[in-house]
């Protein structure tokens, strides 16, 4: 999991990160190369839109998924079994052409004495599908940060997604879908326990 789990940077306040002006002016500069007016009036406003929904498209690279993950509940009665987040939706961009990824994840754990509160998985996987990603990558990150800072007995991770890079452009192949996973601890050692995430994945309603 090690090899391509990646660490993004985020750029501080005394780096050479762009302003709000010269992100606007790249967007006139890709306007025109791609042969239109970006004075004309359907188009003079673009450069703020388009800067501003990257701002929040992309704002996971501001966010640290373990700083969620960390608040954790201690009572829990007991419980001990698999606990599943099935079909989180996500949106996400390829690093390699900047179009969007559309999928769902599907994300379990095996607690050990701590659980967590049920949308802190779901912020988890927004972190990281806000950042320009590789599928391979985005599951391995959500399967570590989860791991490290939980400490469960074992973690699952599997996404599902259409690549718009491949339906829009290249091969043109629409609704074929990608298909990742990632297993720690008991499910990564006991097979039993990686079957059982999977059979509650197809009958999980």
């Amino acid at each position: 999991m090690d090899a391509i789990v990646k660490n993004f940077p985020v750029l501080d306040d005394t780096s050479d990160r762009p302003t709000q002006k010269e992100a606007e002016e790249a967007v006139r500069v890709l306007l025109r190369w791609a042969g239109e007016d970006p004075t004309r009036e359907g188009l003079r406003d673009t450069p703020q839109r388009v800067v501003k929904s990257y701002r929040e498209i992309f704002g996971g690279y501001d966010l640290v998924a373990e700083d969620v993950l960390g608040r954790t509940f201690e009572e829990v009665s007991g419980y001990d079994d698999i606990v599943l987040e099935k079909d989180i939706p996500f949106y996400s961009h390829c690093e390699h052409h900047m179009v969007p990824i559309i999928g769902k994840a599907h994300v379990a754990y095996l607690p050990n004495g701590r659980v967590l509160g049920l949308s802190k998985i779901a912020r988890a996987v927004d972190i990281y599908a806000r950042r320009l990603q590789t599928q391979e990558a985005m599951t391995a990150q959500i399967a570590r940060a989860i791991d490290e800072t939980l400490a469960p007995r074992g973690v699952a991770v599997m996404i599902e997604a259409e690549h718009l890079c491949m339906a829009m452009r290249g091969v043109k192949k629409h609704g074929a879908t990608t298909l990742t996973t990632t297993f720690t601890g008991a499910f990564k050692t006991e097979p039993a326990e990686q079957a059982r995430f999977m059979t509650l994945l197809r009958g999980f309603k």
